[in-house]
């Protein structure tokens, strides 16, 4: 009894177990690659995205007349982060900017509703891949628990077929089985932690944008306002 417990290996109890304990197995394996997958994805974005930001708002509390403000590139595409928001509102300015017939309050209407347009598509983007994590992190332990079960009770219709019970007939059985929690808690608990993290950075990053949007409007309105409306550049 003892040489066969010494012989036994995480290896030859995930290779001797039931068919479906191993596809419960490799369920959780292929869970706990997608959720590292994601979590190093989205905090390369997120850190880039932050980056991004903390460098543009220097530049756009540096720069006195905001319409003058150099954009990192002019491929005519919308730019990510907050100089994304910065290009929707001085375009939707531009296209009102000769316009005398308007009042300078729905200039400013107008920019606001595309700056929120904008926010509202770059959140979206914030938080793909997250739900995922969400999921993966819920769902895991039921499933290594479900593996656990299984075997637990293949291993008790083992131990009917036999007179005597012994620690040497039980333990294998008994030890695939919770295999099958440790990895499910292996692949839950990263993703558990790395989804409240990556939320409150998303959520940190989402609510900057919504600050930089008024300061926009603030200073937008300022210029307007010593800037006479037939002529509001």
């Amino acid at each position: 009894m003892e040489n066969t417990l010494n012989e036994m290996t995480i290896w030859g109890l995930v290779s001797d177990a039931s068919m479906l304990v191993k596809v419960v197995m490799l369920i959780l394996v292929a869970a706990s690659m997608l959720s590292w997958y994601l979590i190093i994805w989205r905090s390369n974005v997120l850190g880039k995205l932050e980056k991004k930001n903390h460098q543009f708002q220097q530049q756009f509390r540096q720069t006195a007349d905001i319409r003058s403000l150099q954009l990192s590139d002019d491929t005519g595409m919308l730019s990510p982060a907050i100089e994304g928001i910065y290009q929707t509102g001085m375009i939707e300015y531009s296209k009102f900017k000769t316009v005398g017939t308007l009042y300078q309050d729905d200039i400013v209407d107008n920019v606001e509703r595309a700056m929120m347009v904008n926010i509202g598509e770059q959140e979206v983007e914030l938080e793909k891949g997250l739900s995922y994590l969400a999921t993966i992190g819920s769902v895991s332990p039921y499933i290594g628990l479900f593996g656990t079960v299984w075997g637990i009770m293949n291993s008790f219709i083992g131990l009917s077929q036999v007179e005597q019970a012994t620690l040497n007939t039980v333990a294998p059985g008994i030890a695939e089985a919770l295999i099958a929690t440790a990895m499910g808690l292996f692949a839950a608990i990263p993703a558990v932690v790395a989804y409240n993290q990556l939320s409150k950075r998303a959520g940190s990053i989402g609510t900057r944008y919504y600050h930089f949007g008024n300061e926009f409007i603030t200073r937008l309105q300022r210029i307007m306002h010593h800037t006479p409306l037939s002529k509001a550049a």
